[in-house]
């Protein structure tokens, strides 16, 4: 799998943990927000894996909100899910464009977009060959 490094769309800081790693990678840290109570949410950046940690139980099937730990700007997208219906929250990559997942507990639907297709897709699929290595 192909790790991805994230920054905030709003202040465009860095969204890597610098202490946590899950699947072997430096884990993606963001706040995460239900029923009125906030608590780190560590996410797998390698992408297609669904690993998450977090304190705050969060039940299967409700919508969580995402917030920047630096800026603590929502990063709710205007997209809305494919496959439920909710919005997406959306994360810039560190070499340009974007992925965004569902804010859905337990929906699987997350969307990787690139702004300039041929370069970002080439260094893409050469991170995935090297990850194969």
């Amino acid at each position: 799998m192909v790790s991805v490094s994230v920054k905030c769309p709003h202040c465009g800081k860095s969204l890597m943990s610098a202490g946590k790693k899950l699947d072997g990678a430096k884990a993606i840290e963001v706040n995460l927000t239900y029923a009125g109570k906030h608590a780190p949410l560590y996410l797998s950046a390698l992408y297609g894996s669904y690993l998450a940690e977090t304190e705050l139980p969060v039940p299967s099937g409700k919508v969580a909100g995402f917030r920047c730990p630096h800026c603590k700007a929502d990063l709710k997208s205007t997209r809305k899910c494919d496959a439920c219906g909710s919005q997406m929250v959306a994360f810039d990559l560190k070499d340009g464009g974007q992925v965004q997942i569902c804010s859905r507990r337990g929906c699987k639907k997350h969307v990787l977009e690139f702004q300039d297709a041929d370069s970002e897709l080439q260094a893409f699929y050469k991170s995935y060959l090297k990850a194969l290595k």
